[in-house]
């Protein structure tokens, strides 16, 4: 039997991609689902599918952004299922634009949704996952948590800030002899519509960035990312790094140091979009 049959597992951004991936896959494995995104529409065929598995499924509209909506959101997990054994906090979006030509609202927006939704998230459910006895927090960074790259500023200050904030996190739990397990996840690039439904910046060409992400980067399909991540869950991992491009460049970032800046720098220069 599947160490996941039965537990009270929660997930944002379960609409699409990664988050559908996610619950699908625990599906199968015999949890029991908490699932919510901003897209009902999404999120119903996540739930369907699920069911079709077998799967009990509770599914809600939820922004993560929106702090007193999550912590209700959390008390109704609770009282639904009666426990809570882990949370993937997994809901996210992107966002393409020189930070000298972009707007304080952007960059708040991306924090908003993928730093605050994270602590939201994690706050939120931590005090269920203690009480459970076997509890685990699952944060979804990104490969760009790990480097940065030029346009960016925004999705990287975010993505940097989740893994600062679970590595913390998972000391604290260490320190404080909690039983609850952290992990933090940094997908490289992942076959989804994160790109394609990315906002931009002044002068940039997003159908152009998209079209460069899906041909170019993208290369790891949702399911094998959940597999992935699902699989490092069950050993406990502190990190988990999805596609041999995160692996590869998390390996040269550390093997360089600082000096990989210079390097991504001239190589983004040439082979990325212009913006106008």
């Amino acid at each position: 039997m599947s160490e996941f049959a039965g537990k009270v597992i929660v997930i944002t951004g379960a609409g699409s991609g990664i988050g559908r991936a996610l619950a699908l896959n625990l599906a199968r494995r015999g949890a029991r689902l908490a699932i919510s995104d901003m897209d009902t529409v999404g999120l119903a065929e996540t739930a369907r599918q699920a069911e079709a598995l077998g799967a009990e499924v509770k599914a809600d509209h939820l922004d993560v952004t929106q702090r007193e909506a999550v912590l209700a959101y959390a008390d109704e997990v609770r009282a639904h299922f009666g426990k809570i054994n882990q949370v993937y906090n997994n809901a996210g979006i992107a966002y393409h634009g020189e930070f000298e030509k972009s707007e304080f609202k952007d960059i708040e927006k991306i924090m908003d949704v993928d730093f605050w939704g994270v602590v939201n998230g994690t706050k939120a459910f931590l005090p269920h996952l203690i009480a459970s006895g076997d509890g685990h927090v699952v944060n979804v960074s990104s490969l760009f948590g790990l480097l940065s790259m030029p346009g960016q500023s925004a999705y990287n200050s975010a993505k940097f800030a989740v893994r600062g904030f679970t590595e913390s996190l998972r000391q604290e739990m260490l320190i404080a002899k909690h039983p609850v397990k952290v992990t933090c996840v940094h997908p490289g690039g992942i076959k989804t519509a994160i790109a394609r439904n990315a906002t931009a910046g002044p002068g940039e060409d997003l159908d152009t960035f998209a079209k460069f992400f899906d041909q170019k980067l993208a290369r790891t399909t949702p399911e094998a990312a959940a597999e992935t991540i699902v699989n490092g869950v069950r050993k406990s991992k502190p990190r988990v790094l999805i596609g041999a491009d995160a692996k590869f460049l998390d390996a040269w970032v550390r093997l360089v140091g600082p000096s990989y800046q210079r390097v991504v720098a001239l190589v983004a220069g040439r082979v990325l979009p212009k913006s106008n």
